[in-house]
């Protein structure tokens, strides 16, 4: 067991880091992780969210609070979107791949709420679907994340 997972089990925050692109929308996943958060654990874990400019920049900063010893699991948020070139696809495929990356190099579970719909346009009907489809995200983020510590925790107490 690496020491950053037995420094941080009396900790109870999740580090959140979300980009700035699009933020309406992204800390629609930030207010849901937060509510999700406080209800699945009875307030007993808390976040601390991190900005940064776009998704490229979250794994940089996800790596380092990760190697902080400072939190039990990392989450990063971002809306990755077709801006008229196709690189929004390899943008979020290398951000998800990257946070793959810090997971298993920190031993840090690390969580990804980076989403590229396949075609998003400015219109209130699309603002509307991915603020709520946000939500969901933030939401299912929380769970996965608890779900996981604990599975880790159990782990830990039979070993």
């Amino acid at each position: 067991m690496n020491q950053s997972m037995t420094e941080n089990q009396g900790n109870n925050l999740v580090a959140l880091v979300k980009a700035r692109w699009h933020a309406d929308i992204v800390d629609q996943c930030h207010v849901a992780f937060d509510e999700e958060l406080a209800r699945l654990t009875d307030g007993r874990m808390r976040t601390q969210a991190f900005e940064v400019p776009g998704a490229f920049e979250i794994p940089l900063l996800a790596r380092d609070l990760a190697r902080s010893g400072t939190f039990q699991a990392i989450v990063g948020a971002a809306f990755v979107i077709n801006g008229g070139i196709y690189r929004h696809e390899f943008v979020a495929e290398t951000v998800v791949a990257a946070l793959m990356q810090v997971q298993m190099e920190t031993d840090l579970p690390v969580f990804s709420a980076v989403l590229t719909p396949h075609n998003f346009h400015e219109s209130e009907e699309h603002r509307r679907f991915f603020h709520e489809h946000f939500r969901v995200k933030g939401h299912e983020a929380a769970e996965a994340c608890v779900s996981m510590l604990a599975a880790r925790q159990a782990l830990r107490q039979a070993a």
